[in-house]
């Protein structure tokens, strides 16, 4: 044990310490500043060990078996749970494994205090008892309304509770079998008891369209309606804008800008132009961003309210704005044919791809063309096979070729850094007139993204970079680099599969990986794989990388219509465009990125929530009907495959699989028959049907076809060690390309 460490856990475990946060312990150990990160570095290691904790408040905690740590509880669906510690400079403990009967009442996301049991080793979780429920996630449930022996009932949607909830009296709140209903928990469930709640709204009958969005707006407590001080702010801006008014801006409007945007966009955020200096040969990227600060004062009830929400909410179908409309789809969309206001980013490359002069200003565009991605690669694919197309005027079509050679040479180069490439399919609803799921599928990615995508890049960086350089603290788009043995972990799983990965440090290697499964049936298995390597993209102000795009110094700029981080990003920028100067409150930069990534997660888990209810109700109308999927998951209780037609994950269950008895080859990850020895292995294609869909639970069971076994690879062994949970769905990772 190192001098240090003695020190620190001498200290922390005399029976007069009262604990404090670690600057202070460092003052009273005589830690001197030359010193103090080799300290710092020495509390994570023993925080990681579990022999320290700390607590919501950062205060610093001895965790010996008689000590207590506070935590975020979650519960599995096996019924025991696991706590979180609370992390210190990014770093927590490692979970603590928490036994069915010793987590008290907590809930998932629920704050709790835990007395350690038993410290971690190499070979056992670290364990103890949940001895006070501190803070609660929510009180608030959605669930589904039943009657039983004259008593009410309410079976919350998931897995969050083992069993149903009593509210009282049957007919409570006018609630009838089968309505989706709202209930707010009095006393929360226990090994021992169903728990306690009441009905405080009736959403509708399951199954009713709309109702499944309107249960997950109510389960995530998302806003929905605006203030009216909020909405009156944006009346009275509404009414102060003049279209004809430049306001002392920099005029750009006789330049050709245009949009690209999803076909059922509704803001319009982000205008490009592209040209070619005569004289110097150099390209001129020109990003323009719509400027929603000039419409929210900060401070103002517009400006307190986006704070709150943080950031668009974008469900099927229905859209939750960060502004209200009259803002968000009308003065700062950058609409076509209408004068705009925006923050311009003009950024200069040699033919080399060498950047050279950048400079910002606030200006006024007027878009000449809105397209969609579908109509932009129908135009670059017409002219790569004719020459020429109808479908707009020259000077766009030459701004179209422009911007695709020029986009094009900007992501060879990011890829030449080291920047990742996840293959994330979004998964696309298809519906009725009356709002019902008929289908679904994958989105494309193609040029047409790619082009918008880069140039967003370019811009967020730019910014960055400027600040940085400007020595102006701002909010940062962070994503750090992964632990060393997760990469190890995933090297040894792509190994399995027929992959090696000789340094799984190296970001040219994993890329190398995932390129070379892009068009292969076990992608999906092996870059979700991946991105469950890597750690959570966050907001905030202390300098670190973005490791997945190899960039040292990234913001978010170019979506203020719909994330906060932006708008706060565009006001530091427009101070020091007014200026020279800004300055920003690291404290106050750190707490707000904490929020807007807390909202951010908020939002995508929603997102996921909805997609996953609309597609197992459309699977729930094809029992037995057949699909061909890829397995994507293996255990040892069954395999998960993903259905190829249709973004949705189910479980084949060995119970399922009477033909043979069926053992986990642990090593190879994989199920083989133990009379037939026929195996199933990750990456494997096999033919599925529908048996069984429960939407309350959010589960989906496939049963496999017999007359088709599955195709495998020779020589390929294959199998994931940490299969997705149980009826899972594609992880959304972007909306229109732009959602880095």
């Amino acid at each position: 044990m190192s001098d240090l460490v003695t020190r620190i856990v001498h200290a922390v475990t005399r029976p007069s310490y009262s604990p404090i946060k670690a600057k202070i312990l460092a003052k009273r150990l005589g830690i001197g500043d030359d010193a103090y990160p080799d300290f710092r570095r020495t509390l994570r290691a023993l925080i990681q060990e579990g022999r320290l904790t700390i607590g919501k408040n950062q205060l610093l905690r001895a965790a010996d078996p008689h000590g207590t740590v506070v935590g975020t509880y979650r519960r599995s669906k096996a019924g025991h749970g696991y706590v979180r510690p609370h992390a210190v400079d990014g770093t927590a403990g490692p979970d603590i494994y928490i036994r069915e009967d010793r987590g008290l009442d907590a809930s998932t996301g629920d704050e709790v205090m835990v007395r350690i049991t038993r410290l971690a080793t190499s070979i056992k979780d670290a364990a103890g008892e949940v001895v006070r429920v501190m803070g609660r996630a929510t009180r608030t449930f959605v669930g589904t309304y039943f009657e039983r022996d004259r008593e009410g009932l309410v079976r919350v949607d998931g897995t969050l509770f083992a069993h149903s909830v009593s509210v009282g009296d049957p007919g409570a709140k006018g609630a009838r079998p089968q309505d989706k209903v709202v209930i707010e928990m009095l006393r929360f469930p226990t090994p021992e008891s169903r728990g306690e709640g009441v009905i405080t709204e009736v959403l509708g009958p399951h199954g009713t369209p709309g109702v499944d969005t309107l249960s997950v707006i109510k389960a995530f407590g998302l806003p929905e309606e605006f203030p009216e001080e909020a909405l009156a702010e944006a009346r009275q801006v509404a009414s102060q804008f003049l279209e004809d008014s430049l306001d002392d801006r920099e005029d750009f409007t006789s330049d050709i800008v245009i949009t690209i945007d999803p076909k059922d966009a509704r803001d319009f955020d982000d205008a490009v132009s592209v040209v070619i200096d005569p004289k110097t040969k150099h390209w001129v990227l020109t990003v323009h961003i719509a400027d929603v600060g000039h419409f929210a004062r900060p401070g103002g009830p517009l400006d307190t309210e986006a704070r709150r929400r943080a950031t668009s909410i974008y469900l099927p179908q229905k859209v939750i704005p960060m502004f209200p409309e009259v803002i968000s789809n009308g003065l700062a969309s950058l609409q076509e044919g209408k004068l705009r206001y925006v923050k311009t980013a003009q950024m200069e490359f040699t033919p080399g791809l060498q950047k050279g002069h950048v400079r910002f200003a606030n200006g006024a565009i007027r878009n000449r063309k809105r397209f969609t991605y579908e109509e932009v690669s129908a135009i670059l694919a017409e002219i790569a096979t004719t020459g020429a197309t109808d479908k707009c005027e020259l000077p766009i079509q030459s701004l179209l070729l422009r911007m695709r050679d020029l986009a094009l040479l900007l992501r060879k180069k990011r890829l030449k850094r080291g920047a990742l490439e996840l293959a994330m399919p979004e998964a696309v609803l298809e519906y009725d007139p009356d709002g019902r799921v008929t289908g679904a599928h994958f989105a494309s990615h193609d040029l047409s993204h790619q082009i918008i995508e880069e140039f967003m890049l370019a811009a967020n960086e730019a910014v960055a970079e400027h600040l940085t350089h400007q020595e102006i603290p701002f909010l940062r788009r962070t994503h750090p680099a992964p632990n060393e043995e997760k990469l190890a972990a995933f090297a040894q799983f792509a190994d399995l599969l027929g992959y090696p990965i000789a340094r799984p440090q190296d970001r040219f290697e994993l890329q190398r990986v995932l390129n070379e499964t892009a068009d292969k049936p076990e992608r999906a298995a092996v870059h979700y794989a991946l991105l469950r390597s890597l750690k959570q993209a966050t907001y905030s102000p202390i300098p670190d990388e973005h490791y997945a795009l190899a960039s040292q110094n990234y913001c978010h700029f170019t979506s203020p219509i719909r994330r906060y981080p932006d708008l706060v990003v565009h006001r530091l920028l427009d101070r020091w465009i007014r200026t020279g100067k800004a300055s920003a409150d690291v404290a106050e930069l750190t707490a707000l990125g904490d929020h807007c990534s807390k909202m951010e997660r908020r939002a995508e888990t929603a997102e996921r929530e909805l997609v996953k209810q609309k597609i197992l109700t459309y699977l729930s109308q094809k029992l037995g009907e057949r699909f061909d999927a890829v397995i994507t998951g293996v255990a040892d209780y069954g395999f998960f495959a993903q259905v190829e037609q249709i973004p949705a994950e189910g479980l084949v269950h060995v119970s399922s699989m009477v033909d043979d008895f069926y053992q986990f080859d642990e090593a190879g990850h994989a199920l083989e028959g133990k009379r037939t020895r026929r195996r199933f292995r990750l990456g494997d294609r096999v033919r599925v049907e529908v048996s069984r869909v429960d939407i309350p639970k959010r589960m989906l069971d496939f049963r496999l076809v017999s007359d088709k076994g599955p195709q495998q690879k020779p020589g390929r062994d294959a199998g994931d060690g940490r299969p997705p949970s149980y009826g899972t769905f594609p992880k959304r990772i972007k909306k229109g390309g732009k959602r880095r």
